[in-house]
């Protein structure tokens, strides 16, 4: 099937993918840019996946201060080389960052940096709101608010201000791919005026 330029454009623009491979994947879902847009995500999280070993020792912090001078954030990014932390891609990935933590004030950057204390305390908490149920539901019950939790206060997990489809993490990656570099989300700062 051939698709049209139009198509390959926009999904080129959703994606940030290269022009032969927004071509192909709309080959392949006959057009579908919905299903294109994943099969593109997913050649990223591949790409991001063989990167991820990689040591990332440059970097760049980002900063925001919110118009009314009341929150302000703070972000480093680590990459492999400083050439990939000037990118205007990265200082994007920046400033995305930056926003989408004075948007949420999330407690960590993945939800293996939550403090044990933190996870086992929630955990706790799932256990007696689900107490009286059988014993198998309990389980997935506390799994499922445990995710929740996670998606809420775990930079990486939530979904991204700009563009809900996709969670922080799949910014990155996308990122990643497109550079073709090993990124990490080193940590953040978030000020607030009074708190």
């Amino acid at each position: 099937m051939s698709v049209d330029a139009g198509s390959v454009k926009t999904l080129r623009e959703k994606t940030g993918a290269g022009i032969l491979d927004c071509k192909s994947a709309l080959e392949k879902t006959g057009g579908d840019l919905g299903k294109a847009a994943e099969i593109l995500r997913g050649k990223g999280h591949r790409i991001a996946e063989k990167k991820g070993t990689r040591a990332t020792n440059e970097g760049r912090i980002g900063s925001y201060i919110h118009f009314n001078g009341k929150i302000g954030v703070m972000v480093e990014v680590n990459c492999e080389t400083d050439f990939v932390a000037k990118n205007e891609l990265v200082e994007q990935l920046l400033k995305d960052l930056c926003m989408q933590v004075a948007a949420t004030n999330p407690l960590a950057v993945s939800k293996e940096d939550l403090p044990a204390e933190v996870v086992e305390t929630k955990e706790g908490e799932f256990k007696r709101a689900a107490e009286g149920k059988p014993a198998g539901i309990v389980e997935k019950i506390v799994q499922g608010k445990l995710n929740a939790f996670y998606r809420e206060q775990c930079l990486m997990e939530q979904p991204f201000i700009k563009d809900d489809t996709q969670t922080m993490g799949d910014v990155v990656t996308a990122c990643i791919a497109k550079l073709g570099e090993n990124i990490r989300i080193r940590r953040f700062t978030r000020f607030e005026v009074g708190r």
